[in-house]
Protein backbone atom coordinates (compact mmCIF):
# COMPACT_ATOMS: atom_id res chain seq x y z
CA UNK A 1 0.00 0.00 0.00
CA UNK A 2 2.27 3.07 -1.20
CA UNK A 3 0.98 6.78 -1.16
CA UNK A 4 2.13 9.74 -3.13
CA UNK A 5 2.12 13.05 -1.37
CA UNK A 6 2.60 15.83 -3.53
CA UNK A 7 1.26 19.43 -4.54
CA UNK A 8 -1.25 19.49 -7.30
CA UNK A 9 -0.49 21.69 -10.31
CA UNK A 10 -2.63 24.29 -11.57
CA UNK A 11 -5.02 22.86 -14.33
CA UNK A 12 -4.12 23.59 -18.07
CA UNK A 13 -7.96 24.90 -18.84
CA UNK A 14 -7.85 27.98 -16.21
CA UNK A 15 -5.25 30.48 -15.57
CA UNK A 16 -5.72 30.20 -11.78
CA UNK A 17 -3.70 29.06 -9.61
CA UNK A 18 -7.06 27.36 -6.85
CA UNK A 19 -6.65 24.32 -5.37
CA UNK A 20 -3.13 24.28 -5.58
CA UNK A 21 -1.49 25.22 -2.10
CA UNK A 22 -2.75 22.00 -0.44
CA UNK A 23 -1.35 18.71 -0.42
CA UNK A 24 -3.02 15.64 -1.47
CA UNK A 25 -2.22 11.73 -0.35
CA UNK A 26 -3.38 9.60 -2.79
CA UNK A 27 -2.80 5.63 -3.08
CA UNK A 28 -1.13 4.19 -6.05
CA UNK A 29 -3.64 1.74 -7.84
CA UNK A 30 -2.74 -2.21 -6.99
CA UNK A 31 -4.23 -4.03 -9.48
CA UNK A 32 -4.77 -3.05 -12.80
CA UNK A 33 -7.99 -1.85 -14.15
CA UNK A 34 -9.65 -3.86 -16.95
CA UNK A 35 -12.71 -2.71 -19.23
CA UNK A 36 -16.30 -4.05 -18.44
CA UNK A 37 -17.48 -6.54 -21.38
CA UNK A 38 -21.18 -4.74 -21.18
CA UNK A 39 -20.78 -1.01 -21.43
CA UNK A 40 -16.95 -1.30 -22.23
CA UNK A 41 -16.11 1.36 -19.18
CA UNK A 42 -12.93 0.72 -17.17
CA UNK A 43 -13.79 -1.38 -13.75
CA UNK A 44 -11.04 -2.31 -10.86
CA UNK A 45 -11.48 -3.60 -7.74
CA UNK A 46 -9.04 -1.42 -5.74
CA UNK A 47 -11.38 0.73 -3.56
CA UNK A 48 -8.05 2.91 -2.24
CA UNK A 49 -8.15 4.29 -5.54
CA UNK A 50 -11.03 6.32 -5.15
CA UNK A 51 -9.73 7.57 -1.99
CA UNK A 52 -7.71 11.25 -1.61
CA UNK A 53 -7.45 13.13 1.21
CA UNK A 54 -5.97 16.55 1.21
CA UNK A 55 -4.39 18.66 4.08
CA UNK A 56 -3.28 22.15 4.79
CA UNK A 57 0.69 21.81 5.00
CA UNK A 58 3.30 18.85 3.98
CA UNK A 59 3.60 18.17 7.48
CA UNK A 60 0.60 17.55 8.18
CA UNK A 61 0.21 14.41 5.10
CA UNK A 62 3.26 13.07 6.21
CA UNK A 63 2.20 12.74 10.53
CA UNK A 64 -1.51 11.32 8.82
CA UNK A 65 0.79 8.47 6.66
CA UNK A 66 3.30 7.65 9.31
CA UNK A 67 0.30 7.59 11.98
CA UNK A 68 -1.02 4.86 10.20
CA UNK A 69 1.80 2.84 9.07
CA UNK A 70 1.33 4.07 5.22
CA UNK A 71 4.57 3.89 3.10
CA UNK A 72 4.41 7.11 0.90
CA UNK A 73 6.68 8.54 -1.83
CA UNK A 74 7.05 12.98 -1.39
CA UNK A 75 6.95 14.60 -4.36
CA UNK A 76 8.13 17.96 -4.11
CA UNK A 77 6.94 20.60 -6.60
CA UNK A 78 8.75 22.58 -9.17
CA UNK A 79 9.23 26.13 -9.05
CA UNK A 80 7.01 27.59 -11.41
CA UNK A 81 9.37 29.53 -14.08
CA UNK A 82 7.76 33.14 -14.30
CA UNK A 83 7.95 34.70 -18.18
CA UNK A 84 7.25 38.19 -17.84
CA UNK A 85 6.60 39.83 -21.30
CA UNK A 86 5.45 43.15 -22.61
CA UNK A 87 3.10 43.64 -25.32
CA UNK A 88 5.65 46.11 -27.01
CA UNK A 89 8.06 43.10 -27.03
CA UNK A 90 6.09 42.00 -30.49
CA UNK A 91 6.69 45.70 -31.87
CA UNK A 92 10.90 45.17 -30.88
CA UNK A 93 13.25 46.14 -33.09
CA UNK A 94 15.65 43.78 -32.26
CA UNK A 95 13.18 40.82 -32.29
CA UNK A 96 15.02 37.65 -33.88
CA UNK A 97 11.66 36.77 -35.98
CA UNK A 98 10.32 40.23 -37.55
CA UNK A 99 6.86 40.96 -37.50
CA UNK A 100 5.03 41.04 -40.47
CA UNK A 101 1.06 40.58 -41.40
Amino acid sequence: MLARIYRPSKTAMQSGKARTQEWVLEFEPQTARRPDRLMGWTQTTDTQGQLRMTFDTKEEAVAYAQAHGISFQLVDPKPAKKIIKAYADNFAFGRKIPWTH
